[in-house]
């Protein structure tokens, strides 16, 4: 069993706050999730998360002109220099002040950030050269007299806009110009948002708060100048206007043209953007509604709501067809093509807490439940949510899937087990019990014929017929409520159930005889689990034990017990009073899986370590132990707090409620219940620091992933696969060319096999493809049963992409006959591969049959023709016959 998991993407979370950005070539969009940086590739559809972290949750993000360097800051202000395209931590650096917003000139040599009422302009570092100081401070600029809360730079690079505060507006030159002083734009009553500058840099546009747009431009007697300048120096050539264009910029006295107001009631302007090639301005309303103006006429193109929160921030691709909102308090992502008004991407995550989730048994897709009652099916390999359903009332507390895949049950507190058909997307089935009661558990058996629901007020298990709908049993004699159900997946119609009773049972469902021994534990029992051969039972307890249970016809028999709770333990809350090292009061594992092989067995609780325990023989020993946040935001990730914030009340500084000094009026109300405050853990307050921990964990069928219902979404744990290349069968000889000069040498085996060393995708397929048809079958009968699977891996991954749909139904063929029973004792491990494979093939039999479908329709349209044709000339002839 491998255990080098690594963190392979995050699903449920698109946005949390911060800026959105677009990459160069518009195809892609950052967000900031958490603490880590997610990448939404909207033309392939597909999307990933980078797999480092910053201290906290994320403020702003930046990426330069060449896509290449990437900073992400977060709240506190610490930054981190990323190497965009590997995903790689170049540097640490500390602002020393919260960051409002960071921009890298347009010709990415430099980069402002704001530094309170100041702004930093820094040297853009090299990503190639390994340099002693990377982050050069080029100067610091002060004028205003509050935060500043925007940069803008000017198309030259020589001049940046600043917005504050103070309802102010600043302009400031890169380099010192002789008798230059800071421009100040005043006149709004209300904070700046932005500030705009045109593209030929003649005019200056800054938006409020309230709703105002400024057109700044020059004076009148200055146009005249310019006017007669521009008369007498028509022949300069454009790159020379560009380089003069600062100096025009720095040297105009600027005055108002005009204001222009949104007149959208009852709501402010919350974030813009500015497109400087089409001229328009996107702003975000506070009340869900983004609209389109062309400046500099302010003619409204578009105005759409598309959500029931505050838009939080708004970016427009390079091209400007594609708008990108973030909803910060519904965790919205939203892409619009605002030519064709149609959505390009619309994502939202749960609302609150993820608390369930369950793989699918193609290993692809997994379905998530949360606390918002809703159910949503995402799509591992994209990361991207494809259907939602929102039937339930309640929070959801159990999904499980057939075993067949085209079904998806749901259990909830609002007391219904639901049914949905994931080929049409619908409820088709709702079972209910003769009582009102509320569902914490739920299993369905092998056959996916029997749903099982276990109760939290009634402590009875439910039993229903999925066929017809009908309340088959109800098993009593658990005296807790039921929170684990889990069928034996061996097929011998038993059920297990754990209760807070501190016993475990198991049932024959349909079995004639009732009697049924409870097995007692040390503590309320949390979760349950049936190895896959369904031989032994993994049990995890309130005191944070792992207890193994042998299943035989007298009962069951204990053969192991793991002492969980040391492992679980680590992580100090604000509010403890004891350290992390003490505080395993509480700690347990509230979920376990086992691994597709049964060797494993996967725990997580309220803790942010996932622990995995090799189980084989009653070993018990732990392999690994996964840290699923290092989140400084989030309560319980930090071993040791901080002394110099305790007060003299013996109470942590962060935990003060900052409410009051919140911008907004509807973040500074105070919610919390009359009479019920209290000085620390106040549980009537709305917003209270949220916990890392995690509700859920789930082994994928294929065994090489796991997957994680965590307080910062889906998290996925994957094999590290993306080896580039193995140095210990890499010799010096091993080049390109000798690769190219073994192949045209008709060495056809070996060129194959040092092609795979080297792992170059592109040479691979050369070879791969140089490989004449006739040779196919010798050559898959000769290659090395340790690249068989790499060899499949490729042809999966070339059949989607290649027309050569017959050559590689040969190799297919001939890999599969050759290879079989080494593929077939070892189905388990290969077993993401061969899916893979089956997926292309079944991908290319539907683009042919509708094709073959197609030309049959054609053809039998155009024989039909043929015949009327025929007819009518028959017709003719017997006309002019008679």
């Amino acid at each position: 069993m491998k255990a080098n998991y690594k963190f392979s993407n995050l699903c449920g979370t698109v946005y949390q706050q911060g800026n959105l950005v677009f990459t160069a070539d518009g195809n892609s969009i950052l967000s900031p999730v958490g603490n880590r940086v997610s990448v939404f590739d909207l033309v392939n559809n597909k999307s990933r998360t980078y797999p480092f972290e910053n201290r906290k949750n994320i403020a702003a993000i930046a990426l330069s002109p060449d896509s290449s360097v990437l900073i992400s800051v977060d709240e506190d202000g610490r930054a981190l220099l990323v190497n965009f395209r590997r995903g790689v931590v170049l540097h640490h650096h500390n602002f020393q002040k919260p960051v409002k917003d960071i921009k890298f000139s347009p010709c990415g040599k430099y980069f402002a950030v704001t530094h309170g009422s100041h702004v930093q302009v820094w040297r853009t570092p090299n990503h190639l050269v390994r340099e002693f100081a990377p982050f050069v401070l080029h100067r610091t600029y002060t004028a205003h007299h509050g935060d500043v809360e925007s940069i803008q730079w000017s198309p030259d690079s020589k001049c940046f806009l600043t917005t504050s505060r103070d309802m102010t507006a600043r302009l400031f030159t890169l380099d010192p110009l002789e008798g230059f002083k800071p421009k100040t734009f005043a006149g709004h009553k209300d904070l700046v948002i932005a500030g705009y500058f045109s593209t030929d840099g003649k005019t200056i546009y800054t938006v409020s708060r309230d709703g105002a747009v400024f057109v700044w431009k020059a004076k009148q007697d200055e146009n005249k100048m310019d006017e007669d300048d521009s008369d007498s120096d028509a022949s300069v050539a454009s790159s020379s206007r560009l380089e003069a264009l600062g100096d025009m910029i720095a040297k105009t006295r600027w005055g108002i043209h005009k204001k222009h107001f949104f007149n959208q009631p009852g709501t402010r302007v919350v974030c813009s953007t500015f497109h400087h090639a089409s001229n328009l301005l996107i702003v975000g309303f506070s009340t869900g509604v983004f609209g389109i103006w062309e400046m500099p006429a302010f003619s409204n193109i578009h105005t759409l709501s598309i959500s029931q929160e505050k838009i939080s921030s708004v970016a427009i691709n390079p091209s400007g067809e594609w708008l990108a909102f973030g909803a910060q308090k519904l965790g919205q992502l939203l892409v619009w093509e605002w030519q064709s008004e149609s959505y390009v991407l619309k994502q939202q995550g749960h609302y609150y807490d993820m608390n369930t989730l369950a793989y699918a048994p193609d290993g692809q897709t997994i379905a998530t439940g949360g606390d918002d009652g809703k159910v949503k099916v995402w799509n591992a390999d994209s990361g991207f949510c494809f259907v939602t359903f929102t039937e339930h009332s309640a929070p959801i507390s159990s999904v499980f899937f057939a075993k067949q895949g085209s079904v998806l049950f749901s259990a909830s507190l609002d007391g219904t087990v639901r049914a949905y058909d994931l080929i049409r997307y619908r409820n088709f089935r709702t079972f209910t019990s003769p009582s009102p009661v509320q569902f914490a558990s739920l299993a369905v058996d092998p056959s996916g014929e029997v749903v099982a629901a276990g109760s939290t007020d009634s402590f009875e298990i439910y039993l229903w017929s999925v066929q017809t709908g009908k309340l088959l049993d109800i098993l009593t004699g658990h005296e807790g409520p039921v929170c684990a159900l889990d069928f034996s997946p061996a097929g011998v119609n038993q059920l297990a159930s754990g209760s807070w009773d501190r016993s475990i049972r198991i049932w024959n469902v349909f079995g004639r005889s009732r009697a049924v021994e409870p097995v007692e534990v040390n503590s309320d029992v949390l979760a349950v689990a049936f190895r896959p051969d369904g031989k032994e039972i993994c049990a995890s307890t309130l005191d944070g034990q792992v207890t193994i249970f042998s299943v035989a016809q007298e009962g069951l028999k204990q053969v192991n017990t793991i002492e969980g709770r040391k492992d679980v333990a680590g992580g100090r809350k604000m509010g403890d009073r004891t350290t992390a090292a003490n505080s395993t009061s509480g700690k347990s594992y509230n979920s376990i899986a086992y691994s597709a092989d049964g060797r494993c067995v996967l725990a997580g609780g309220n803790s942010k370590y996932v622990a995995l325990y090799d189980v084989r023989e009653g070993e018990g020993v732990m392999v690994k132990k996964y840290q699923i946040s290092e989140n400084l935001s989030l309560d319980g990730t930090q071993e040791f707090l901080d002394s110099r914030k305790v007060n003299e009340a013996g109470l942590n500084v962060d935990m003060n409620d900052d409410r009051g000094d919140e911008s907004d009026l509807e973040d500074r109300l105070d919610h919390s219940l009359p009479g019920a405050s209290r000085a620390a853990g106040d549980l009537s307050k709305r917003r209270y620091r949220r916990e890392a921990r995690t509700k859920c964990i789930r082994f994928s069928p294929t065994g090489r992933s796991w997957a994680a219902a965590s307080t910062e979404g889906l998290l996925i744990y994957s094999l590290d696969d993306n080896i580039l290349f193995d140095p210990f069968e890499l010799s010096i000889d091993l080049t390109p060319q000798s690769i190219l000069s073994t192949l045209a040498s008709h060495e056809y085996l070996k060129a194959l096999i040092m092609s795979f060393r080297l792992n170059e995708k592109a040479l691979t397929q050369r070879v791969y493809e140089g490989i004449p048809r006739g040779d196919i079958r010798l050559v898959a009968r000769q290659v090395p049963e340790v690249y068989v699977p790499t060899l499949i891996r490729f042809i999966a991954e070339h059949l989607e992409n290649s027309p050569h749909l017959e050559f590689d139904l040969l190799w297919a063929s001939s890999l599969l006959m050759v290879h079989g029973r080494f593929l077939k004792n070892r189905s388990g491990e290969f077993a993401s591969i061969l899916r893979m494979l089956q997926k292309s093939l079944l991908g290319s039999q539907t683009v042919i049959s509708r094709l073959c479908e197609e030309n049959t329709s054609s053809l039998n349209y155009l024989m039909d023709q043929a015949k009327v044709n025929e007819n009518a000339q028959e017709d003719v002839q017997m006309v002019n016959g008679v």
